[in-house]
């Protein structure tokens, strides 16, 4: 760390449940080392029945996790968002604008807003269908933290007007990620939540596959799948796996699908919170292909991009194992290197004391009339 501790408020989708989303293996990660760093953080959470009914970390020890039940209740906490350093809203919050919109007008310290999903994000402002983030708000935030780099950065501050755009990439906790070595249960898995644009991916890249090799062993794992998908028999279905159950999951895989969702393949440059979950634990990944892929792992030497179930059989059944090894065992240094999530703290710190000091300059957006309800 470099001057003195921030004062973090992050208003975000989840931290307590990770149920059918990724954004609170993101949060948990970054967060646990930005604490680490020695800086003090709240996470301010909508308490939402989905959620509630699925909550894996309820009372997380590196942070203070407040839920408010909506708006109204949300003024509670405007002392202490007025009071940080440093205020971050996510991406999905429910009342996303409304919730930025609050945060910038009460916010002293630097605003941010973490998009997890550009992408999708920018795609729903062109269509005017963005529930949590309105266009004219992207001025207004001091940064523009973002899950996808590359192109987009320069699109959000030309385009759109963000004062600063920065790629702050997923990355994975290597404690609870550790390298793990279990004797084989899968030829090949996927973990995800269903999504109807990745679907044709895992179809042609586990589930045709798995037609086509009755004598090897696959599994999906992940939440509202829909109940007419015809999964062949050697495809186990596991509804949904707590983050402490996903090393397990990784490590009892030969290998594991990464699948991109149909935006962040056009916007190249999002690695998903999975791909650095699984090379961390040692896992060799098959991918589909983007742009900005082999900036964060190398094809053919840390990461597999068959185009084809003929392709992914091959690898299946021809790759030998020594190289198989080989390939999770560079995936993983690959990650540790630069994905860690103490390298992402690191960021983020670096990130929002730039922010902050832009606009204690003054070199921000003029502030404009923030309506607030």
């Amino acid at each position: 760390m470099t001057g003195e501790p921030l004062r973090l408020v992050v208003l975000g989708l989840s931290l307590s449940s990770s149920w059918g989303n990724g954004h609170a293996t993101t949060f948990r990660a970054l967060l646990k080392a930005f604490a680490a760093r020695g800086h003090d953080v709240t996470f301010l959470e909508r308490d939402v029945p989905w959620y509630a009914a699925h909550r894996d970390l309820p009372d997380p020890d590196f942070c203070r996790l407040v839920l408010y039940s909506d708006l109204a209740e949300l003024q509670a906490h405007r002392a202490a968002i007025q009071e940080a350093d440093a205020v971050i809203v996510g991406s999905y919050v429910p009342d996303g604008i409304a919730v930025g919109n609050r945060a910038l007008a009460w916010a002293r310290g630097a605003r941010a807003f973490y998009d997890i999903d550009t992408p999708v994000t920018l795609a729903a402002l062109e269509a005017g269908t963005c529930a949590y983030l309105g266009r004219a708000q992207i001025r207004d935030y001091d940064l523009y933290l973002s899950f996808t780099g590359g192109p987009t950065l320069e699109r959000l501050e030309r385009a759109y007007g963000s004062p600063a755009a920065r790629a702050l990439y997923c990355s994975v906790d290597p404690q609870a990620y550790p390298a793990l070595e279990r004797e084989p249960v899968y030829d090949l898995s996927y973990l995800g939540t269903y999504s109807s644009d990745r679907q044709p991916t895992l179809e042609r890249l586990l589930i045709e596959p798995a037609r086509r090799a009755p004598d090897l062993r696959f599994a999906v794992a992940g939440p509202q799948y829909p109940v007419e998908i015809d999964w062949p028999a050697n495809v186990i279905r596991i509804d949904h796996l707590p983050p402490d159950a996903h090393p397990e999951f990784y490590a009892s895989s030969r290998y594991t699908l990464n699948v991109t969702r149909a935006d962040m393949i056009a916007a190249g440059w999002s690695p998903s919170v999975r791909l650095f979950e699984a090379a961390s634990i040692g896992t060799p990944l098959l991918s589909d292909r983007w742009d900005g892929l082999d900036a964060i792992l190398a094809p053919d030497r840390e990461i597999l991009c068959p185009d084809s179930p003929e392709a992914v059989l091959a690898i299946l059944r021809d790759q030998p194992d020594a190289e198989r090894r080989a390939i999770g065992a560079a995936s993983r240094a690959a990650v540790l290197a630069r994905h860690s999530a103490a390298h992402r703290a690191a960021e983020l710190e670096t990130f929002l004391r730039e922010a902050a000091a832009r606009r204690g300059a003054g070199a921000t957006a003029p502030e404009r009339d923030l309506e607030v309800l």
